[in-house]
């Protein structure tokens, strides 16, 4: 079992790649943007509006960064399609 199978077999996995997570993502994003642009005269301003690229994407797009990172689907759809055959046929 690859890396991202593992992450994407986990609870948390399943969290973030559902509807409450996405939602948890777009306002992490929104958080980070807002902090980004409070702050934009310091360098932590601009890496929190930077970073905020990451949750926004994939609360918008519906990805996960972390599931690709590790080798694996980028789309959630395709996780959450895993995960369901994976807890049918268990």
């Amino acid at each position: 079992m690859s890396r991202a199978e593992k992450f994407n077999a986990t609870g948390f996995s399943c969290w973030v790649n559902g509807s409450s997570g996405r939602a948890f993502r777009l306002f992490g994003g929104s958080a980070w943007l807002v902090f980004g642009l409070v702050f934009r005269d310091h360098w932590w301003g601009v890496a929190a509006m930077v970073w905020s690229f990451f949750p926004l994407t994939a609360g918008i797009f519906d990805l996960c960064w972390i599931s690709a990172a590790l080798g694996g689907p980028l789309r959630s759809r395709t996780i959450r399609n895993q995960q369901a055959g994976r807890s049918v046929a268990a």
